[in-house]
């Protein structure tokens, strides 16, 4: 009897032990080991500054301690600039359950986002020009839920100001721009309020595909003195195509960030988007490590924007480039990449 009793006994606490066992919280993300971290990069298009942005958040990680290869497993998918495809990726990221997203540019921010927005996993987005404007921050910077990031606001003023002095009699100005991206719309926007302050017109050139560009260009080319490029995610992708209906008739491209000034723009008041990019993955790194939840952090921006120059474009051109400009200039490119 007692050796019975006994035995119920042994039982009875190995049942409670398993009953125990099978109710612990399983771990909701793709890491299985704490300080290990499995990421999805989705990147909307291919060109350099979204390329340079995500080469500067890898390394903004590094600097924090979490380094591809040792402690982080990097997932990396680029939509082509392709919105369909965006989403998907999106979700595959979600259904492999990332500990968080990184989303390069502003139509991959938002698909991020929305698609996120019902599970655990936080989305930290760069080169979004208008984060409130998309949607994905408050007008004070606060974010609308666990999403952040950085914005690659245009130094408008500053830009229109370096035209001028380029190109001291030129009246018109013209910028392609997708509309259906909501970063151009509010460029856009802010460059018409500006325009007049410097004795500018914009003349605007809305296309709604990548195959809208090459008649876009040539209307807008028999319009104006310049044209002006964004960082418009569709326009740039088509940027040599640009540049080189712009040179074959004689008119100069002014570009946004550093990238656009190798290839063939002759000037801009730029961002570095490797330095954008690295500000990324250190905010990153603070919601990985549970320093910060997403929606604590305020979206950040780069507010010191940097000359940059083309000097063989300018000659191709027959344009000098003036000397209160090159003179600062944070790098002078002597060739055309």
């Amino acid at each position: 009897m007692k050796k019975s009793v006994k035995l119920l006994v042994i039982t009875a606490i190995a049942a409670a032990a398993l009953s125990a066992c099978s109710k612990a919280p399983a771990k909701d993300s793709a890491s299985s080991n704490e300080g290990n971290y499995t990421i999805g990069i989705a990147q909307f298009a291919e060109h350099g500054s979204l390329d340079n942005c995500r080469e500067g958040f890898i390394q903004g990680l590094k600097e924090e301690g979490i380094e591809d290869g040792k402690n982080l497993t990097i997932m990396y998918e680029n939509a082509q600039a392709d919105g369909g495809t965006g989403s998907q990726i999106i979700n595959n990221f979600i259904a492999k359950k990332t500990d968080l997203i990184c989303a390069i540019a502003t139509p991959m921010a938002q698909a991020a986002y929305s698609g996120a927005k019902k599970t655990d996993i936080p989305v930290i987005y760069t080169a979004v020009t208008d984060p409130v404007a998309a949607a994905l921050a408050k007008e004070d910077g606060s974010s609308v839920g666990e999403v952040t990031g950085t914005s690659d606001k245009l130094p408008v003023e500053k830009q229109l100001e370096m035209i001028r002095k380029i190109l001291p009699d030129a009246k018109t100005i013209g910028i392609l721009y997708s509309t259906s991206e909501v970063n151009s719309e509010a460029a856009i926007a802010e460059y018409k309020k500006a325009a007049s302050n410097y004795g500018f017109e914009i003349v605007e050139g809305p296309v709604s595909a990548t195959a809208d560009i090459p008649l876009a260009t040539d209307n807008l080319l028999g319009k104006v003195d310049c044209l002006n490029n964004l960082t418009d995610n569709t326009v740039v992708s088509s940027l040599p195509l640009i540049l080189d209906k712009a040179g074959k008739k004689n008119i100069p491209v002014f570009g946004s960030e550093i990238e656009q000034v190798k290839i063939g723009c002759i000037a801009a008041m730029g961002l570095d988007y490797v330095d954008l990019g690295k500000q990324t993955g250190k905010m990153a790194a603070k919601v990985l490590k549970g320093e910060a939840k997403a929606s604590e952090l305020k979206y950040e921006v780069i507010k010191d924007a940097a000359f940059y120059g083309n000097t063989k474009v300018a000659e191709n051109l027959g344009i000098t480039l003036p000397s209160e400009l090159t003179d600062s200039a944070a790098e002078l490119f002597k060739e055309i990449k």
